[in-house]
């Protein structure tokens, strides 16, 4: 009986599928393969599992090719197994995620390229003597170089290649990235960053599985700390891997990186051209690129030697992916450390409440930087309490924020201005007759977008043209925007102070990230006065003339029953009044606020974090919820309410009844109907110690069929309760 592998196929299946192994054909776990499914062929990866006993071998069908790729490793195959196990998502799916570059899997092509062969033209002209000035070196150079080199045009190189003059000649493709220099710039640290730095460089030379949390103070040096513990690791001749929250923070960083290692890193988020992507993927797996800067997605990538982990910003939400493998990046790259026995480093200023009870509890090493480096001071952070310093009828800001930032702009220094809201207004209705717009296929209101002329769903992306009349009583005149948006912020600093420069940044204005880079480039270089902005601003970006923070609504997050809204706040506030005051000077932060007195708003502004913290950890203790307790969400969505509600009424009919654990709903999501599905949810809690996983799995097992429209989504660990 021949010989036969387990495959494992990108496909939403839980487990391998069994091939037959070809005469002369050597595979082992790992290898990536081409196999035959029905009447297709697909890239699939040998695994570990058994084979099928079952299945005859005169059945099987044979594996079709091995591709001359690195195989993935046994700790990545291990990865693929726990994230699936541990998420309820099949291992197909995540397996999915690690094979996203399929023209990556061959070696890349050489290049063609023009010598000199040694054989005089028959005449030389200037153009032709240019060209042979260029080759001069003995260096090949494809054949567009030495036309542009040369300054002439093809037809001239063509015809010394015509005559032998020139030969042709391939050559490996160029290297995508330089190799990082570890020693390129060492940096001068203050006494608490080069203890810090020592402990992260010892983490490295034990290579061996710890997590480090850098908890640090906008402005401390966080990044150029933990750059140490990458330069151990790329000494070592290990790769190294950072997670950033968002695209939009790459460009500084990796001006920041080259800084100090002399070279750029490799990229890896969803922008890359496909081509660049290949080619990032096949460096990590042959081991050429030492060094990657990517968003949560990079945890996926086969890396050959993966000796370091960093998240940066380890707080921020944009780490849980929300559809798909449900899974946060920012848990599963401590998983990766462990299964792969090297080190993670998790950095913020204002660490996730998970991340700082595990360092409380001594599963993490916490490292401390609470002063910020060299001159650079805190910002003076003031609540402005509206019930008192109203904003005029029909104004946003109030007179003592309008004052400051005339102040700001006059001594030459910037003033931010945060809200987190994007558009012109969250609502916009008829006074006439009271029509509000509405998605069509949500269950939320349109947000006027008013430097676009559109009103705009925010979760599904529906647009329309904002009209000139209400739609249903053809009222004109009477259509009003509620509340303010960063546009409508924008329209009010623009008529308060005309001869300012302004910059809105948000994430959905036209030109993408490009235009965007280029925005914050120009912020850093003084060519704004004003910025107005959402969390984006928030994000960790250096901001050196920045003197002013001002919070149009500093209570924004406050407004709903989330269980972790006071933490987002915090951090949130926390982050954006961090970015006044980085490079020396005074600076301040004004806080507009209904309640000066709410536990948060009091905590940022007589800047006691340990206060904060110690509050909503007791909180969190007295009511199990994570990290003391476990949390699971589940929702049931379909094309009609009917048919979501008696599913969800079903499944919870059939829920295990289990002492420890509690299963609540179902109830109608908040955001109730979402792309035309309508959601309902039940959200399981229970103790620590109970294996919710295997709870669910048994639960899920016992459920009714889901057929037809219905979808059943499991979200383990939810941070959005929407």
């Amino acid at each position: 009986m021949g010989r036969t592998v387990s495959v494992l196929l990108p496909l939403a299946v839980d487990g391998p599928y069994t091939y037959k192994v070809p005469a002369g054909l050597d595979l082992a776990p790992g290898d990536i393969v081409r196999v035959p499914l029905g009447p297709r062929e697909m890239i699939g990866a040998v695994w570990d599992d058994p084979v099928d006993p079952s299945v005859g071998h005169n059945r099987l069908r044979a594996v079709l090719h091995r591709y001359d790729s690195p195989p993935l490793d046994a700790s990545l195959r291990r990865f693929v197994d726990w994230v699936a196990n541990y998420t309820l998502s099949q291992r197909g799916m995540v397996l999915r995620m690690v094979l996203r570059a399929p023209d990556a899997l061959e070696p890349p092509r050489a290049v063609p390229a023009l010598r000199l062969a040694g054989k005089a033209p028959d005449r030389v002209t200037a153009a032709r003597q240019r060209v042979l000035d260029a080759l001069a070196g003995g260096e090949p150079m494809p054949k567009s170089a030495v036309a542009g080199f040369a300054a002439v045009s093809s037809s001239v190189v063509n015809g010394l290649v015509e005559q032998g003059v020139l030969e042709a000649v391939m050559l490996p493709p160029p290297p995508l990235t330089l190799p990082p220099e570890p020693d390129h710039a060492r940096p001068t640290f203050d006494p608490g960053q080069a203890d810090a730095a020592a402990l992260l460089r010892a983490s490295v030379d034990e290579a061996a599985f710890s997590v480090s949390l850098i908890d640090g103070v906008t402005g401390s040096g966080k990044t150029e700390v933990y750059f140490e513990a990458l330069a151990e690791t790329l000494r070592m001749g290990k790769q190294a891997l950072v997670l950033l929250p968002e695209i939009a923070l790459t460009v500084d960083f990796l001006d920041r990186f080259a800084r100090r290692f002399g070279h750029r890193p490799a990229e890896w988020h969803s922008e890359m051209p496909a081509r660049l992507r290949e080619r990032v993927w096949r460096g990590v797996a042959t081991g050429e690129v030492q060094a990657v800067v990517g968003a949560r997605s990079a945890l996926f990538l086969p890396f050959r030697k993966l000796g370091l982990v960093v998240v940066d910003e380890e707080h921020d939400t944009a780490y849980k992916q929300e559809e798909g493998v449900i899974y946060n990046a920012r848990d599963m790259a401590v998983v990766r450390g462990h299964l792969g026995g090297f080190p993670v480093v998790l950095a913020s200023a204002t660490p996730s409440i998970e991340s700082r009870v595990n360092a409380d509890q001594g599963r993490y090493r916490r490292i401390v930087l609470s002063v910020r480096y060299a001159a650079a001071k805190l910002p003076e952070i003031q609540p402005i309490d509206l019930r008192v310093d109203a904003p005029e009828r029909g104004q946003f800001l109030a007179p003592s924020l309008v004052a400051a930032i005339g102040e700001t702009i006059a001594n030459k220094g910037q003033a931010l201005l945060f809200l987190n809201r994007r558009g012109y207004a969250p609502l916009t209705l008829c006074r006439t007759c009271g029509h509000r717009f509405q998605c069509p296929n949500c269950s939320t209101w349109l947000v006027d977008h008013r430097f676009r002329g559109q009103l705009v769903c925010h979760h599904c992306g529906h647009t329309e043209h904002r009209p000139d009349q209400c739609p249903v009583c053809d009222a004109e005149d009477s259509l009003v925007a509620c509340g303010p948006g960063v546009e409508r912020v924008a329209e009010e600093v623009a008529n308060r102070f005309p001869e300012a420069r302004r910059i809105v940044l948000s994430s959905d204005l036209l030109g993408g990230v490009k235009k965007m880079r280029e925005e914050f480039d120009a912020i850093r270089n003084g060519a704004a006065d004003i910025i107005i902005g959402t969390q984006l601003v928030a994000k960790g970006h250096n901001f050196p003339l920045l003197a002013l923070v001002g919070v149009v609504d500093a209570d924004l997050g406050l407004a709903h029953g989330d269980p972790r809204a006071a933490e987002r706040t915090f951090q949130l506030l926390a982050q954006v009044t961090g970015r006044a005051g980085r490079a020396g000077g005074e600076s301040r932060a004004l806080l507009q606020t209904y309640a000066p007195e709410h536990p948060v708003i009091a905590a940022i502004a007589s800047g006691d974090r340990e206060a904060f913290y110690a509050r909503e950890i007791e909180a969190r203790r007295l009511a199990v919820l994570p990290p003391f307790g476990r949390l699971a969400g589940i929702i049931v969505s379909a094309a009609d309410r009917a048919t979501s509600y008696g599913y969800a009424m079903a499944l919870r009919r059939t829920a295990p009844e289990s002492g420890p654990v509690m299963v609540l709903g179902p109830s109608e999501a908040p955001l109730a109907v979402l792309r035309g599905r309508h959601r309902f949810r039940l959200l399981v809690q229970a103790p620590r110690a109970v294996d919710l996983q295997g709870f669910l799995r048994d639960w899920l097992a016992e459920a009714p069929a889901v057929r037809g429209s219905l979808r059943v989504q499991v979200d383990i660990d939810p941070q959005s309760f929407l």
